[in-house]
């Protein structure tokens, strides 16, 4: 247990300190040290790289970690690991192929808005194949109980060459062109540190030949790589689709909002660690009432703690886009769209956790599938009508119904559902905040501005949540760090 906490509290550290790099780039480096152009070049390049790499990984990844341990021969072991080392390989060459003698197609298809593209199209297969087999290391090195090292490369490391290789563009050291070249070369690089390190907890001995299980093992992967592929597309598919439909430098524009939006994700990351393993083992006991109260404070927790980050977000839009350029300006309600996104995510509390331990993960997959594609057509549509803000309401509408899908499912399969009263007075509570600081401005520098408004809207809020008792939970959370104080 003090190995899982120790562990668990530097990946913490690091998916913050990632994530605050990753905020430094998107909003202030990107945008002074790359024209718009090049920045959505990045954008779509990274974005169809994330669509593309788990039909490569083939769910493997996953299926490391669930069969691993549930051999008990060095051998079947062996055998399992050989297997993942080759299956990605052999569809990486499938698709490579495709690709090479599909290549002039591929140009002609990105020959018209944005021709931009055409010389680095063969980027995309290589960031991909080199984040399939980053996570199939990252994964090896789990099943060693040694994920420390890993989630640093996958949440750090990149992100902090990326800040080194803009700084050393900004000096004319490298080129612009150069960047988006050695931006691959950074993705090759963590994956090969994170294959060393892997190799190193322990090099298998390479067998051909599946382990005992192999058709559970083919239809546990291929349905990872349904669920992993739906995720994806209804993360990136509205970025990709900007690309073939507006100017390139619109993909950059669309990629702040989605990024400064993203931030209300971060505490649901943190908790989805404790519930995941918490609701398995409610499940396993067929311990309803646990099950309930857990899905209920779950929720509650985060709607109340991603509703602060989400007043922040809504009330300081406006200042947070002084900071930055005028090329990437963007419209609020796209930011909103967005972010309420992010709050409805947050509002499920550990649904997946239930329906990923349970027996109706396929009804799920099935229905991502559905939603994938109704996001595709969403895309097709809203965009050519609507633009950026097409691919906004595109996102939240696919959201809202994926999401709303799998807490009717869960509410007719286990007669639970998430919501109480308190639910319904913070969302008010969020709504009465948003419209009252919107349009409070301090007439002084942006920065303070901020800051004002983040310290007025933070104590006001938290000190109405903390009155009134909407959650135990806060409450005593609170008063820890009262008492720190």
């Amino acid at each position: 247990m003090g190995v899982i906490i120790n562990q668990s509290a530097k990946n913490l550290v690091t998916t913050y300190l990632g994530f605050g790099i990753g905020a430094i780039n998107t909003l202030f480096l990107y945008t002074n040290f790359l024209t718009p152009e090049y920045y959505g070049l990045v954008g779509f390049l990274l974005s169809a790289a994330n669509l593309i790499w788990p039909l490569m990984a083939f769910g493997v990844h996953n299926t490391l970690v669930k069969f691993y341990s549930s051999y008990d021969t060095k051998q079947e072991q062996d055998k399992l690991l050989s297997v993942i080392l080759f299956l990605p390989l052999g569809i990486a060459l499938i698709l490579g192929s495709i690709g090479f003698f599909s290549y002039d197609l591929l140009l002609d298809y990105f020959s018209e808005g944005n021709a931009l593209v055409q010389p680095y199209i063969w980027m995309i297969f290589v960031i991909a194949v080199a984040t399939a087999y980053f996570e199939i290391f990252f994964s090896w090195s789990k099943i060693h109980f040694q994920s420390v090292f890993g989630n640093f490369m996958k949440e750090v490391f990149h992100r902090a060459c990326v800040s080194l290789l803009l700084v050393v563009v900004y000096f004319d050291v490298l080129t612009v062109e150069g960047f988006v070249y050695s931006l691959t070369g950074v993705f090759i690089l963590r994956t090969i540190a994170m294959k060393l390190y892997a190799f190193r907890l322990y090099f298998p001995k390479i067998t051909f030949g599946f382990p005992h299980n192999r058709s559970f093992i083919l239809k546990y992967s291929g349905l990872i790589l349904i669920a992993g592929s739906v995720a994806m597309v209804l993360l990136d598919l509205d970025k990709v689709m900007i690309e073939r439909f507006l100017p390139i430098e619109m993909v950059a524009v669309y990629g702040i909002a989605v990024y400064i939006s993203s931030v209300i994700a971060v505490p649901s990351r943190a908790m989805h660690q404790i519930t995941y393993p918490m609701t398995a083992s409610l499940l396993n006991k067929k311990d309803k009432k646990g099950l309930l109260d857990l899905y209920e404070k779950s929720s509650l927790t985060l709607l109340i703690i991603s509703g602060l980050i989400f007043l922040l977000i809504v009330t300081n839009i406006r200042e947070l886009y002084e900071l930055i350029p005028d090329a990437y300006q963007i419209s609020f309600s796209i930011v909103v769209i967005l972010s309420c996104v992010k709050l409805y995510d947050n509002l499920l509390g550990n649904n997946n956790s239930i329906l990923f331990n349970s027996d109706y993960y396929r009804l799920v997959l099935a229905i991502g599938i559905f939603l994938a594609l109704l996001a595709f057509v969403l895309n097709l549509v809203f965009i050519p009508m609507y633009g950026i803000f097409g691919a906004a309401l595109a996102t939240f509408l696919a959201f809202a119904m994926y999401n709303t899908s799998k807490l009717v499912i869960v509410y007719k399969k286990f007669g639970i559902q998430p919501f109480t009263k308190e639910t319904f007075y913070s969302l008010f509570l969020i709504l009465v905040f948003s419209l009252l600081f919107y349009f409070w401005d301090f007439s002084i520098n942006p920065v303070v501005n901020i800051l004002l408004k983040s310290v007025m809207i933070g104590t006001g809020y938290l000190a109405v949540i903390y009155l009134l008792k909407f959650s135990p939970d806060i409450n005593r959370l609170i008063e820890k760090y009262s008492r720190r104080r």
